[in-house]
């Protein structure tokens, strides 16, 4: 038996596992999907093309709809000082995975954090759902919560500004 006809059955089985996560990619509107299973760690991850004009045309929406929301909208904070940029801004907590966001630790709950809130350092400011795991996102300082970057529930990318703290 050749290591090509040992090997054919795992890789069909592998193929399919890889198929179906790729199209759970596709469905949910993710871009990276990890699978570690009885010693087999699979690792799926669809390529983003982002143009040159998106981060411009992103920058400026939590000014825009802090001019016209209404005070209670969840960013319709004071711009931080780097409005063009909350990335940029010294106190943004940025998320640390692909997953999806919540402000509070189960529905219907308090919101960890409002606009205008005080938080301490390694307080939980939301939480990111990935693989099934809710994820705790501590303040990686302490002041008040400037911006609310993201809505409820909303998917998140790895390095994406989530809220703002001065």
């Amino acid at each position: 038996m050749t290591a090509k006809d040992q090997g054919a059955k795992p890789a069909s089985a592998e193929g399919q596992l890889i198929r179906e996560l790729a199209e759970l990619l596709n469905d949910t509107g993710l871009t990276e999907i990890e699978l570690e299973k009885s010693g087999l760690k699979i690792r799926v991850a669809k390529e983003v093309h982002v143009s040159a004009a998106m981060p411009m045309a992103y920058a400026p929406a939590p000014a825009a709809i802090a001019a016209a929301a209404p005070a209670t909208d969840v960013k319709a904070a004071a711009a931080p000082s780097s409005a063009s940029d909350p990335a940029k801004h010294p106190g943004a907590v940025k998320s640390p995975m692909v997953g999806t966001a919540y402000r509070s630790p189960e529905p219907g709950a308090a919101v960890f954090c409002e606009i205008g809130s005080k938080v301490n350092q390694g307080d939980t400011v939301l939480i990111i759902e990935a693989m099934k795991t809710m994820n705790q996102i501590p303040a990686p300082r302490s002041g008040t919560v400037i911006a609310i970057l993201f809505e409820n529930a909303q998917p998140v990318e790895y390095g994406e500004p989530l809220i703002v703290i001065e």
